[in-house]
């Protein structure tokens, strides 16, 4: 697409992004190109039909709850305190969008699109930072290389699956929903000692990331 495209791209998607608030999910294309002011064919010119919409509206979304988790590995705080910052981080994150949250996690019954699945390649690149910064940051003896992948990947799954039951519930607020799972995850990564502090290392490659 055009750079002098990417304005008005803009521009549709912060309109998709009302719409799915307001009426969830289920949106329709109709309602998003009025709700821009605009007919259908032009909506459909910018991003092809609607899996392409979904698409562009997952690299929106997770292309910043990727850098906001990342930053809050990196932050230079207590074990415990990053600990909730990440927690913290993720949870703020899919409360700020909770329409489109669920259009991102939950298909549709009946939904050949592909859309509910969306954001599987993003909590994979959660998983592989976390999985990251625990490798890097914490002694765990000569099962270091094992406990560090399952623990990245248990922790997002579990989070992934807590959030989602919060999200839907709220039968908390958000700080006492981290300190909770702050306090499930404090065991043995409390009892174990820091490594070293060395220089980590680059983020995983941009292929990566979820498909524009």
């Amino acid at each position: 697409m055009p750079p002098a495209d990417e304005p008005r791209r803009e521009q549709l998607l912060n309109a998709a992004d009302r719409v799915i608030q307001r009426d969830g999910p289920s949106a329709s294309m109709n309602a998003i190109a009025a709700e821009a002011g605009i007919t259908k064919p032009i909506l459909y010119r910018h991003f092809g039909d609607r899996n392409g919409l979904i698409r562009a509206l997952t690299e929106r979304h997770t292309s910043g709850l990727l850098a906001a988790v990342r930053a809050a590995l990196n932050e230079p705080l207590e074990r415990r305190d990053r600990v909730e910052h990440v927690l913290d981080t993720y949870l703020s994150g899919i409360e700020a969008r909770p329409q489109v949250y669920r259009l991102l996690t939950h298909p549709e019954p009946g939904d050949p699109s592909g859309a509910g699945h969306a954001l599987a390649p993003a909590l994979r690149q959660i998983a592989e930072e976390i999985t990251r910064a625990v490798d890097n940051q914490v002694d765990l003896g000569a099962d270091r290389e094992l406990l560090a992948e399952a623990w990245g990947r248990g922790i997002t799954g579990m989070v992934l699956a807590a959030g989602d039951w919060w999200l839907e519930t709220r039968p908390c607020s958000r700080t006492r929903m981290v300190q909770a799972l702050a306090d499930l995850l404090w065991g043995r990564l409390a009892a174990a000692a820091d490594l070293p502090t060395a220089v980590l290392p680059a983020p995983a490659p941009a292929a990566d990331a979820p498909p524009a």
